[in-house]
């Protein structure tokens, strides 16, 4: 009965903090909700008034981008500003022949007027926030405005973004991110639902109530100022962004969030892209949790509310390693619950967890109608999307987890870029692209392994126990099964 205890235990409180999780997801609905009801007006320049019009710089941090870098210089020199208050940054890391290609381009921009500088490093220091602390020595706006490769800021985005500074206790704009090929893939439209989720109901549900949210590591604006008081870019962990977001806030900054401004990107394509990103993104947050800890709990400055919202904001991506550990102890679960009858009342009390899904769910939808409408046809097919989008995401919990558990650790790793492809029809095509990694992961064949693992806890449901089967967790661990599926073939194929 050790063994059964200990499962017990754990798979309790991996369970309890998935519901400790829905409920800061319901409070940020509700913070969503009531946003709407109010408008609040904000001080702005007037940037037909050149005394009120700031000098702006334009950070692109840039490595290895041959599929979008033409695209991004083209995109980037029809952005409207004023004459003369507007320079461009092209932080240029690259190692391959687009240092050339991008210098050539930047050449013809310059000849036709614009303030544009190509800046190289001899090496790739800090990363991405190395090359962003080095561009802001030279930098002459008093406002940083940063935008990665696959990013397509609409031409009056400035104009639309930088009145709201002036407002002196502002430090950051953040603009909501779009998807140019949201339809892509039944992969790029899972990305989608989940980043709409991030970039409604959690920016503006935090940013509404004034608690802490992060810069999104681009289409947003630093004040110059802001990033200095805060310490400046550091490179010790992988979303630079998050790690700044919290020192400038720490220091009482206030963030500005735009759900109105869209800005467009491209979502990765394929599915090992989309696995470097996550593991940067679940890294990272792990990482930051590390660092930022103590100095939230100590800070005398925010409120206890303010100050749970920021832990579990930090701890969005540990919740991978919660679901994952129910998930995996979910079928010894079956076995228990059927073998030992005297626990039956501790099933009875487990089973109001299922509100955790539930919750979700109905936050989700606000999400879901927001971008598509409601209406019956647009509800039957969010719950397509939702039960799709939770069995996927359960499909990269074990990448994610190993990602979590790295950070929590504190084992350092390199910086992975995530590949663009400049796609956004069925027509264009991933394959050929020089970036991709063409080497299987250890961690693909164990998600092979644990999608048997699922496909035994299905039948384990007709079998378990003496009462003819117990059917409680199927649904569950049949969309484990698919998830897993869906990780595990997806990966095989991106690899050929």
């Amino acid at each position: 009965m050790i063994l059964e205890t200990v499962i017990l235990v754990i798979y309790t409180l991996a369970i309890v903090l998935i519901f400790m999780y829905s409920l800061a997801q319901l409070n940020l609905l509700f913070n969503y909700l009531s946003s709407h009801k109010k408008q609040k007006d904000s001080p702005k320049f007037d940037l037909t008034k050149s005394d009120e019009t700031p000098y702006v710089t334009i950070q692109l941090p840039v490595f290895n981008e041959l599929y979008v870098m033409e695209r991004l210089l083209d995109n980037i020199a029809e952005l409207e500003y004023p004459e003369g208050k507007l320079e461009i940054q092209v932080l240029d890391d690259s190692t391959d022949e687009t240092v050339e290609t991008t210098a050539t381009h930047i050449a013809q921009l310059q000849a036709r007027g614009l303030d544009i500088k190509h800046i190289t490093r001899t090496n790739r220091q800090g990363f991405k926030a190395g090359a962003l602390k080095e561009g802001l020595e030279v930098a002459k706006g008093e406002f940083i405005a940063i935008f990665d490769a696959d990013f397509l800021p609409q031409k009056d985005w400035l104009k639309r973004t930088i009145p709201f500074f002036k407002d002196n206790e502002i430090g950051v704009v953040q603009t909501r991110w779009g998807h140019i090929n949201r339809n892509y893939s039944l992969l790029t439209k899972i990305q989608a639902f989940a980043l709409d989720a991030h970039f409604t109901l959690e920016q503006v549900g935090r940013n509404s109530k004034g608690h802490f949210i992060n810069f999104n590591g681009t289409a947003g604006i630093w004040r110059k100022d802001c990033i200095i008081d805060a310490g400046n870019w550091e490179g010790d962990t992988l979303t630079e962004d998050l790690d700044l977001s919290y020192r400038a806030q720490l220091k009482n900054w206030k963030f500005k969030y735009l759900e109105d401004v869209e800005t467009p990107a491209e979502l990765p394509v394929v599915i090992s892209a989309a696995r470097s990103q996550q593991f940067r993104w679940n890294k990272g947050g792990a990482e930051n949790f590390r660092k930022m800890l103590w100095r939230i709990i100590k800070s005398k400055n925010i409120s206890v509310k303010t100050k749970i919202h920021g832990m579990l904001h930090l701890l969005n991506s540990s919740m991978f390693l919660s679901v994952f550990v129910v998930a995996v102890l979910s079928i010894p679960m079956l076995y228990i619950k059927n073998e030992y009858a005297h626990l039956r009342y501790y099933f009875y009390i487990m089973s109001f967890f299922v509100v955790s899904t539930v919750i979700f769910f109905i936050c989700y939808w606000f999400m879901y109608k927001r971008t598509y409408g409601d209406g019956f046809k647009n509800f039957f097919g969010y719950i397509g999307m939702f039960f799709t989008f939770f069995s996927i995401a359960m499909g990269f919990s074990l990448h994610n987890s190993i990602a979590v558990l790295e950070g929590h650790i504190g084992k350092r790793s390199e910086f992975v870029r995530t590949p663009k492809f400049n796609i956004k029809s069925l027509k264009d095509s991933w394959k050929g692209n020089k970036y991709l990694r063409k080497k299987l992961s250890l961690n693909v064949i164990i998600e092979g392994a644990l999608m048997l693992y699922f496909a035994f806890g299905l039948y384990s449901a007709f079998v378990v126990g003496d009462q003819g089967g117990d059917f409680g967790l199927f649904p569950f661990h049949l969309m484990l099964f698919l998830g897993f599926g869906y990780v595990f073939f997806k990966s095989l194929s991106s690899k050929v």
